[in-house]
């Protein structure tokens, strides 16, 4: 991947890390490479975010053929989800399972203490609402412990930033850090990106992708009522429903077919311009649009076109394509396992099950030899842990995210958006200020403020021109 301008790194952002980059810094002449050299050669792994992704993460982790693992601390906001991931991975992964219940922490702060529970080479799984990614990164940075960290690593311009320089304090430890952006690590995808850039589809000059499906998540969310949680709580279980916490829908569940058509095309875009709105909001209070069309453009002009939706009884497309000069490419097919990869000798894609003479296919790769890129990318993790290779995915991760935002932020200012306009916004931009210092009784971010109605603010495409949302920085 081309490298990105960082600029725009200014003290401000640096001083509202409450120090935490500063301190990372500090440790930088302190804290020597490390490598995983645990005498019982058994690599220790905390989990910090106990939802679905991250009961998932930590059950790949001990399912590695790159073991032994052993999970010994976890921590979530929520005792009940806690719980829950920890009944789920001791049925599951019984041996391999050692968290009694001194290693079982609850809070905001909770992260700091299942990672003081490991030692340098151990892992740490950051799975929570991507809004306190750079948070946890910062202490993780702070302890010299390895990281897998959920996508997407940042939601908007300032905390790209963040973690970008992040990034780059974790390089200068040794730390091994990954990304799940799972689909980079799918060795159909590899063997296709390799034929593109060997020629076989000619020069690629257009990239579609689809993620259209019904509702998803928290994406969804009606207003809280007073048997709910408190606010703050009720936010962060409905993440996927608040900009400030996710990046919406948009950022969380259509990045990983943004990501990998620009690794076929070994380049981020340079601007995105869209459409996107919200036919049936009904009794919904959430902060998401339930369709999205994003044109996004290379620096050679070629285009990638982008359309997300979450409309019931709607056509259904889980899927991205490349077309070249000389033919067409399907990068993935009804999801992102089993890809389904194939190159076709005309520009007719064909989707999963669309008929086609199997002359028109000039190679595929086999969907019954693909291994699980979920479990491929905890092998990779884990295998450059134990050889002390140098594996370090947080600049692309980041990069990743934002090319993510800045699309999402077209469709909802209506403007055209640049990567150095969403990478350098103005310094007032972050949707989630504060969000290093909150506790239970905190209100939510002033993004994310209810009316007296219960509803929050939406974007609005040529009135929201300055932020994607209305509301005062200030509050």
């Amino acid at each position: 991947m081309s490298d990105t301008t960082t600029s725009g790194v200014t003290r401000r952002d640096m001083l509202k890390a409450t120090g935490g980059i500063a301190a990372a810094s500090a440790l930088t002449g302190m804290l020597a490479p490390h490598v995983f050299a645990a005498e019982n050669n058994t690599i220790q792994v905390a989990l910090v975010g106990c939802g679905g992704r991250g009961t998932g993460a930590a059950g790949d982790a001990m399912s590695s053929k790159n073991g032994p693992v052993k999970l010994v601390a976890m921590a979530d906001a929520f005792e009940d989800r806690l719980k829950s991931s920890y009944n789920g991975l001791s049925r599951s992964h019984e041996k391999q399972v050692d968290v009694p219940e001194d290693r079982r922490f609850v809070g905001f702060d909770a992260y700091k203490k299942a990672i003081d529970c490991l030692r340098k080479g151990d892992v740490v799984i950051f799975a929570t609402p991507p809004a306190f990614r750079w948070v946890h990164f910062t202490y993780a940075i702070q302890k010299g412990v390895n990281v897998f960290m959920e996508k997407p690593v940042t939601v908007d311009g300032p905390s790209t930033r963040r973690m970008l320089k992040l990034g780059e304090e974790s390089e200068k430890l040794g730390m091994k850090v990954a990304v799940g952006l799972m689909c980079r690590h799918c060795e159909a995808r590899g063997e296709l990106h390799k034929r593109i850039k060997d020629g076989e589809i000619g020069d690629l000059t257009l990239l579609r992708a689809y993620r259209q499906q019904g509702k998803i998540g928290s994406a969804f969310t009606k207003a809280r009522k007073q048997s709910d949680p408190p606010e703050l709580e009720y936010q962060i279980r409905n993440f996927h429903s608040f900009l400030w916490a996710s990046g919406g829908a948009y950022s969380d569940f259509l990045i990983h077919n943004i990501d990998e058509c620009c690794w076929m095309k070994d380049a981020w875009p340079v601007e995105a311009k869209g459409v996107g709105g919200r036919h049936f909001r009904g009794d919904y209070v959430d902060q998401n649009f339930d369709h999205y069309s994003v044109e996004y453009t290379f620096a050679d002009g070629a285009k990638l076109l982008l359309e997300g939706r979450n409309i019931e009884n709607c056509h259904q497309e889980f899927a991205s394509y490349a077309h070249g000069t000389k033919g067409s490419a399907r990068i993935s097919s009804s999801g992102h396992f089993p890809a389904e990869v194939a190159i076709f000798k005309d520009q007719k894609v064909r989707a999963k099950g669309q008929r086609g003479s199997k002359d028109d296919i000039l190679w595929a790769f086999p969907p019954d030899k693909e291994p699980n890129p979920y479990q491929v990318e905890w092998d990779d993790l884990l295998a450059a842990i134990r050889q002390d290779r140098p594996y370090n995915e947080v600049k692309r991760g980041a990069e990743a995210s934002l090319v993510t935002a800045m699309g999402r932020m077209a469709c909802h200012t209506g403007r055209v958006i640049t990567f150095e306009q969403a990478l350098n916004h103005a310094d007032k931009y972050e949707l989630g200020i504060g969000v290093d210092s909150l506790t239970m009784e905190s209100p939510p971010p002033a993004s994310a403020r209810a009316d007296k109605n219960g509803k929050y603010g939406v974007p609005g495409p040529g009135v929201t021109v300055k932020h994607e949302l209305p509301f005062d920085e200030k509050a």
